[in-house]
């Protein structure tokens, strides 16, 4: 079953049901998503309330091909002594659900990071974004479209780290890039 969701110039946002062919349009986008999910026969649960200013909200991952999950012994310390605003989760992985403060969505990531680092030993090297190849337009610098960069620059920092690049060689790729 397939669920496709489109924004109209006008603002509105159309959703339809491909199993069914039911087709909603409607001025809130929760709205479009309540009425298919009960098409679908799925529960609907809708988006936590939002963040308070100055505060961002995502998940960090600690994503590694031959880790034991999440009740690794590597994570005790992370389970039991999570960053504050962070609570742990199991997606078959360790991860973070967290709400933090931060200039921007990626000044937060950042300083989580580095703190788990600091703190736990641990580099979160992932945000669990899936299929990050399918963001559409970048919605704002601390919207879904941040968390995708956030989440490919921490699993190529991961990656390069493992292929035996280090700092520099990064740094000097993203310089080569133009990043300003």
């Amino acid at each position: 079953m397939s669920l496709f969701f489109h924004r109209n110039p006008d603002g509105t946002t159309t959703g339809r049901n491909e199993a069914t062919g039911f087709t909603v349009t409607h001025a809130e986008e929760e709205e479009v998503k309540r009425q298919l999910f009960e098409d679908a026969g799925w529960e609907y649960t809708p988006p936590p309330p939002p963040v308070p200013p100055g505060f961002h909200r995502f998940s960090l991952v600690h994503d590694e091909f031959r880790t034991a999950g999440f009740a690794d012994e590597r994570y005790a310390g992370l389970r039991a002594r999570p960053p504050e605003g962070c609570v742990p989760v199991d997606w078959g992985r360790f991860a973070l659900t967290c709400e933090r403060p931060g200039r921007t969505l990626l000044d937060a990531v950042a300083g989580t990071v580095a703190e788990i680092r600091r703190e736990h030993g641990v580099v979160m090297n992932s945000l669990g974004v899936e299929k990050p190849h399918e963001w559409v337009d970048a919605d704002s610098k601390d919207g879904y479209a941040a968390e995708i960069v956030a989440h490919l620059v921490l699993t190529a920092a991961h990656r390069a780290r493992l292929l035996g690049y280090g700092r520099k060689e990064v740094v000097r790729l993203l310089d080569a890039a133009g990043v300003e």
